[in-house]
């Protein structure tokens, strides 16, 4: 079990810009639940994750659509689901220089704790929810903006791969990732036509056809993407 230190945050604090009226809201932020101090609920960063994952989404909102005025719905949505998927998060978090700071078991550290990303990304969230607790929104938002920007460039890359998005979309939704499963290949060798089919747990499942393998699955992602509301169709962009 890992031990409560006190460690200096001053760097982090000026990469944040905010200084903490509650240093200790910053701590509670980086402490892992693996170095829970006699395994006692709401002495770890859970619940500061919880509050900080909302931070993010509403702030993220708000930035598209301030800045994305003619987007549709659908562009946006998958645009939301790209900036605060777990690997974005894990991003900010490494800028931040986190996986240094993140209080974990000896084990965990010991395992490649410090560099998962989805520790990172947790611990990036709970420090919005710390930011959030001890600054208000303004505060939190500010620096969703200066960190979550320069991933607007990202976009336009995010939105062509239906497959990335759908995954983002199920990670997002604490689902498993999804899986595609051939249903038919009909056609001659030099001109096949190949059918797949995308299951999500907990999800309907949605069918694609192509040319090939990846186009069908390609095509059977939009599907389900549309059919959620994820991607606008055709019709709406």
């Amino acid at each position: 079990m890992a031990k409560r230190r006190t460690t200096d945050h001053s760097q982090l604090c000026a990469r944040l810009g905010h200084d903490f009226a509650s240093p200790a809201l910053l701590e509670l932020a980086l402490t892992h639940s693996s170095a829970r101090p006699g395994g006692k609920p709401n002495d770890d960063n859970e619940r500061l994750e919880f509050l900080g994952d909302r931070v993010l989404g509403l702030s993220v909102a708000e930035i598209l659509t301030h800045r994305f005025t003619e987007a549709s719905e659908g562009e946006l949505a998958r645009w939301f689901n790209h900036l605060v998927r777990t690997e974005t998060c894990a991003e900010v978090a490494q800028s931040w220089q986190l996986g240094d700071l993140i209080v974990m078991s000896s084990g965990e550290a010991s395992s490649g704790g410090r560099r998962k990303k989805t520790i990172l990304a947790n611990a990036c969230e709970a420090v919005l929810g710390a930011l959030f607790a001890d600054g208000g929104y303004e505060v939190a938002r500010t620096v969703v903006d200066d960190n979550w920007t320069p991933f607007l460039g990202e976009l336009e890359d995010a939105a062509s791969d239906a497959k990335s998005v759908l995954q983002e979309w199920a990670q997002g939704r604490q689902l498993p990732l999804p899986s595609y499963v051939e249903i038919a290949r009909e056609g001659p060798d030099h001109a096949p036509r190949f059918t797949s089919e995308v299951q999500v747990e907990g999800v309907e499942p949605e069918r694609g056809e192509g040319t090939s393998k990846r186009q069908a699955e390609q095509a059977a992602a939009q599907a389900m993407l549309e059919r959620e509301g994820v991607w606008g169709t055709s019709d709406d962009e």
